[in-house]
């Protein structure tokens, strides 16, 4: 009884302290607004770019997208349509001039983004030849080889990590356990999504799926010729993975979701996704940091400034604390990318692509894609009833809930058992 009592004040004092805490980001991410204008003007002779401005952002972003319908349909309104009191109530309009949101005719990197040699290789390369990173594990080898090699006859696998993670994800733990009778004949392609990794990160894009699906056409499906795949995806990598099923329904064989964040289309407005999952709350602490980064474009680059710039300064005091000479592959895929693929991502992909799985789905459903979804009961990241929505939009699919597995345990220290479950999956779909 006494616990039910104290239960009310403790979820108001919660709420108060959410409240005047988010209130101060709200003024920190204004000023920190007019701030970046200044100093970008000052490092690349331009000011900086962001979405402060509002709705006629979007007027702006023409120069990037185009004016093809499609495209803006892929823009989330949560990129302009965050709540700020203090925008509101006109304090940025005396940087308004920063409100350009084409990157066109830039520096390639921002004075904020890392500039060591892993982080901007890419930038050595063509525009036009730009490709995706990918560890490639051929079927006539156990060695794992990188962009080599044109397709070989036999199965094909496209892997497609997380939000903040990279090809390691799957090269680490799934490879390693595919059995030597398996891997004679499937070809595997782990991904390093547009924007992570040591994938290109270039300021002129918008990180939408179209994005995505253009760079992984580009870079797996054209060049290695497949004719024929399986998809096998993780959290926001899934969102990728339904929209490239359903563009390339008549190839796709089998899609495994790990973890999908789908929202119905009574959820699936952008806001209401960034609610779900970014809710502005200061406890759980993940909570409070995924809410920090989604909602304050700022700060959130402030934060990228300090980490994803001076990684390897980072790594560095952390193998020095833990005594290790190799970080875990999550730690070190935390800072490998930067605030403007990351922000784009988050928004265009994982918000603003809710509104369109649904048709996506249907369309796979319709094409007899076979779907099996994996999530942990436990996952404080994505919730369980996203997998269930799937089941109800593709009634086929196989939903399988893992006991006290949270988002990374799902396949985190049970990989034997994970790469077992997919090999079944892609031997049932020959």
């Amino acid at each position: 009884m006494s616990a039910q009592w104290l239960e009310k004040p403790a979820t108001a004092l919660n709420s108060a302290l959410a409240f005047i805490a988010f209130l101060v980001f709200d003024l920190l991410d204004v000023i920190l607004c007019i701030l970046f204008r200044y100093i970008d003007h000052l490092f690349e002779g331009r000011p900086g770019s962001c979405y402060c401005g509002g709705r006629r952002e979007i007027e702006q972003v023409r120069n990037v997208v185009g004016d093809d319908v499609d495209d803006h349909q892929q823009l989330s309104e949560t990129l302009y349509r965050r709540k700020n009191i203090f925008r509101e109530l006109g304090l940025v309009r005396v940087a308004k001039s920063c409100h350009e949101t084409s990157s066109g005719g830039r520096v390639a990197r921002r004075w904020s983004d890392c500039g060591c040699h892993s982080c901007v290789s890419w930038l050595n390369a063509a525009d036009d030849d730009h490709k995706l990173h990918l560890v490639v594990k051929q079927p006539s080898s156990l060695a794992i080889t990188e962009n080599l090699g044109v397709q070989d006859a036999g199965e094909n696998v496209i892997f497609l990590h997380g939000f903040l993670s990279s090809s390691s994800f799957w090269a680490e733990t799934v490879f390693p356990n595919i059995s030597d009778p398996l891997h004679q004949h499937y070809k595997l392609f782990a991904v390093d999504v547009l924007g992570f990794g040591s994938s290109p990160k270039p300021r002129d894009c918008l990180y939408t799926l179209k994005d995505h699906l253009e760079m992984i056409e580009k870079s797996v499906i054209c060049p290695f010729q497949l004719t024929s795949f399986h998809l096998v995806a993780h959290s926001m990598g899934c969102l990728i993975a339904i929209a490239l099923a359903a563009k390339h329904s008549h190839l796709v064989k089998s899609i495994t979701l790990v973890a999908p964040p789908y929202f119905p289309s009574k959820d699936g407005d952008s806001l209401r996704v960034l609610h779900k999952l970014a809710e502005r709350k200061l406890w759980p602490l993940f909570m409070f940091g995924t809410s920090f980064m989604s909602w304050y474009e700022h700060l959130g680059r402030c934060v990228c400034f300090l980490v994803c710039r001076n990684h390897r300064i980072w790594e560095r005091i952390v193998k020095l604390i833990t005594w290790r000479k190799d970080l875990h592959f999550m730690t070190m895929d935390l800072s490998r990318h930067t605030h403007h693929s990351a922000w784009h991502t988050m928004h265009n992909v994982i918000c603003g692509g809710a509104k369109l799985m649904e048709s996506y789905l249907e369309v796979i459903s319709k094409a007899g894609v076979e779907v099996f979804v994996i999530h942990g009961d436990r996952d404080q990241v994505v919730p369980v009833e996203c997998s269930n929505n799937i089941r109800m939009a593709v009634p086929e699919a196989q939903v399988n809930i893992i006991k006290n597995a949270d988002h990374s345990s799902v396949l985190l220290g049970r990989e034997k058992d994970f790469t077992l479950y997919l090999q079944h999956v892609w031997a049932a779909s020959l």
